[in-house]
């Protein structure tokens, strides 16, 4: 059995962690709503340039002259996988998830003979990852100096990976992280952005097949309109992830400070229970010492 010091020492150990997270849980709350707006504010516009993107795929035939970013590369062999997580810990299980989801694509992709590497957005994947495949991380990005998500910082790493799509004979790169539904539920997502997928047929909308008409000229819009689509998106990856952070760091610190509480309980019963059985140890001892008298 413990003795009293050492349960009243961990009791005001416990109940300054619980201060703690419970300040952290208010500081997240108050960054969660921020986060929160811009992340629903980029879901419109990203969604509609990805449709956009993926309709220009459908009617877009195959050949040498089509775009690379557009119709790929006529080949499925080598895939490149962009993992976004955070660059700090306590947000529970969000990098967790992430990083499972990126690993199950990349053992199915294995599986099937394809070649695998990962592009990391953020430090709390390089660890499971790069135990896992340690030759096949070819850069992390640095975003820990990033105070808040900009569309440059989306448009530099978007640069970075259509330059290694072009020369490093990549075919395929697909893009992971979380997307944003509530503060208890952030939903790992995998997309596709490199080539573009083309849309199902059974998503394509009446007069889907129309002529597309380009002005002033189609090579010179597409050379714009497809590296903007890849940073669009990984804009919007990147503040659906801190919003999913900061969602998932608040739940974990207020589970962390019920924890806390409880365990103050726990500690308080076991201290008192201590303290009572010492006070009737020391006094069977005096009432035995005054009848041996």
């Amino acid at each position: 059995m413990a003795s009293l010091k050492a349960l009243k020492n961990r009791i005001s150990s416990v109940k300054s962690t619980q201060k703690i997270t419970k300040a952290m849980k208010m500081v997240t709350a108050a960054k969660l709503r921020r986060a929160q707006q811009a992340a629903e504010a980029a879901r419109p516009y990203s969604e509609r340039m990805a449709a956009v993107m993926a309709s220009l795929a459908g009617s877009v035939a195959p050949g040498p002259q089509s775009p690379k970013l557009l119709a790929g590369t006529g080949k499925d062999d080598t895939h490149l996988l962009v993992v976004c997580t955070s660059d700090r810990g306590l947000a529970g299980a969000f990098n967790t998830n992430i990083v499972r989801a990126a690993r199950k694509q990349a053992d199915s992709l294995i599986a099937e003979g394809k070649s695998v590497y990962f592009y990391l957005v953020g430090r709390k994947g390089k660890a499971v990852i790069g135990r896992v495949f340690p030759k096949q991380i070819i850069h992390q990005h640095d975003t820990s100096e990033i105070k808040q998500v900009g569309f440059a910082d989306a448009q530099e790493i978007a640069n970075d990976i259509v330059d290694r799509y072009q020369t490093d004979g990549i075919d395929v790169v697909h893009l992971f992280y979380a997307r944003f539904q509530s503060a208890l539920v952030q939903e790992p997502v995998g997309q596709q952005i490199i080539p573009v997928p083309p849309v199902e047929s059974a998503d394509v909308p009446a007069g889907g097949g129309a002529a597309i008409e380009y002005e002033p000229d189609e090579d010179e819009i597409l050379a714009e309109l497809l590296p903007r689509n890849i940073a669009v998106q990984i804009f919007r990856a990147l503040l659906e992830n801190a919003a999913s952070e900061q969602g998932s760091r608040m739940t974990a610190m207020d589970n962390a400070t019920r924890n806390a509480g409880d365990m103050i309980n726990r500690l308080t019963i076991e201290y008192n229970r201590t303290r009572q059985a010492a006070i009737t140890k020391e006094l069977i001892e005096i009432i035995s010492g005054a009848e041996a008298l």
